[in-house]
């Protein structure tokens, strides 16, 4: 294999560049920022290896009308982009039958057993393992009530090898002592990890790649020009410019769709944007993520600040921020983080590409083979990221899959 193009320069971009040129590939990653700020710098720094459970869990379809009531709840969708979604949300709610829901669990468990597998050789080769914060992470509860109804993904979590170990309000306060005493149950999953600094990480990794060979283009990516019968592909850039490569991998996040939809391939991908306040001084201190079942937030102590983010918002690709969804995530972390201080926060929001039934688009198109799908992780990316390039890598040079798949063929979209 010659000449691969990546498009997309964001963690699983360069997870995928990692694996190819460990091969021996030349590789060049095509990206409109580089360096730029991306869903890869400001998620919550979770590998978050025990999340096997789709979002369209039974029952939850129940709970939205209520999230969407509230103006800075969890969930908002835009009204000029609902018809739009109308199409997703169907198949969001078929992905949550009990038959569905079991079958993608598996698939993703399928991903997530992996992970530290091609995880830790990435880190340790560009001497990133530092990085990494093994120490596991908490979930915790205000309500005796939401403990118990979250008791069946608990224990599928268990079925899928995850460890799980359950708490009191008193035991979840020894590991996490700036808790408030409203936290009256917990959930310590120590398989779990996060990362120092998203940002610190994905930068050091394409130094470390660029030093190692990797060609970075700057350009705006207009188009994919298959070849016949499976031969060269190209890439066109805004500028009038094509790229040639014997393959292209497409891992643009939520622009992703955009692409695969021009060559004919239908997916349903949308941007669930995310928000979040970086607090560099918050006068409390947090050893690892914690994760607030009931109001669907997490806190994580990283290099930069406490991290605070959450929310899941639909308006496409082009809805500006509204940040008062930062600053609101903030202000409900103060009512169990007591002491927090929240001045000089940085807020921030970014698009996540979400698939309806929570798996990734991995694999090649099926229209055209010289064509490779990467995306779709929604909030796994970074956890994702490693294991992902592996899979690509291997898919693009012919090699046996290491995991069967199937499930994660854009052609479940047809």
């Amino acid at each position: 294999m010659g000449h691969i193009i990546v498009i997309g320069a964001g963690i699983v971009g360069l997870a995928t560049a990692h694996h190819l040129l460990r091969e021996g590939v030349c590789v060049t990653v095509v990206d409109r920022d580089p360096e730029g700020d991306k869903a890869s710098f400001g998620n919550a720094g979770g590998i978050a290896v025990t999340e096997v459970i789709p979002a369209s869990v039974p029952g939850v379809l129940w709970k939205v009308p209520g999230w969407l009531a509230d103006p800075l709840g969890p969930l908002a969708i835009r009204p000029a982009h609902a018809p739009r979604l109308i199409p997703w949300l169907l198949r969001f709610s078929r992905a949550g039958r009990p038959s569905e829901f079991k079958r993608i669990t598996a698939a993703l468990a399928a991903l997530n057993t992996r992970v530290y597998d091609d995880l830790l050789p990435l880190l340790a080769e560009h001497d990133l393992r530092e990085e990494l914060q093994q120490l596991g992470a908490l979930t915790v509860y205000e309500q005796e009530a939401a403990f118990d109804e979250d008791a069946m993904q608990w224990g599928l979590k268990r079925s899928c090898g995850i460890e799980v170990r359950t708490l009191t309000g008193n035991e979840a306060r020894e590991i996490e002592p700036a808790l408030s005493q409203s936290i009256t149950r917990g959930v310590f999953t120590p398989q779990w990890s996060h990362v120092r600094d998203p940002k610190t990480l994905v930068d050091k990794l394409r130094q470390s790649l660029l030093a190692r060979g990797l060609c970075i283009q700057v350009g705006e990516v207009c188009g994919i020009r298959p070849g016949l019968e499976g031969g060269a592909v190209s890439v066109g850039l805004g500028d009038g410019r094509w790229l040639p490569a014997d393959k292209v991998v497409v891992a643009a996040g939520a622009w992703s769709g955009l692409l695969a939809r021009s060559l004919g391939d239908k997916v349903l991908l949308e941007s669930e944007r995310g928000y979040n306040t970086t607090i560099p001084d918050p006068g409390v201190v947090l050893s690892r993520e914690v994760i607030f079942a009931e109001r669907h937030f997490v806190a994580t102590p990283l290099s930069c600040g406490l991290r605070i983010g959450g929310a899941a918002e639909f308006g496409g690709l082009h809805a500006p921020a509204n940040f008062k969804r930062s600053q609101a995530l903030a202000r409900l972390a103060e009512r169990y983080l007591p002491g927090l201080r929240t001045e000089g926060g940085t807020c921030w929001a970014g698009h996540r590409p979400a698939t309806p039934d929570s798996l990734p688009v991995i694999g090649a198109s099926p229209r055209h083979p010289g064509v490779i799908y990467a995306f779709g992780h929604g909030h796994l990316g970074l956890t994702q990221a490693a294991t992902t390039g592996r899979l690509v890598s291997d898919i693009a040079l012919g090699k046996p899959p290491l995991v069967d798949l199937a499930p994660y063929a854009i052609s479940r979209f047809n």
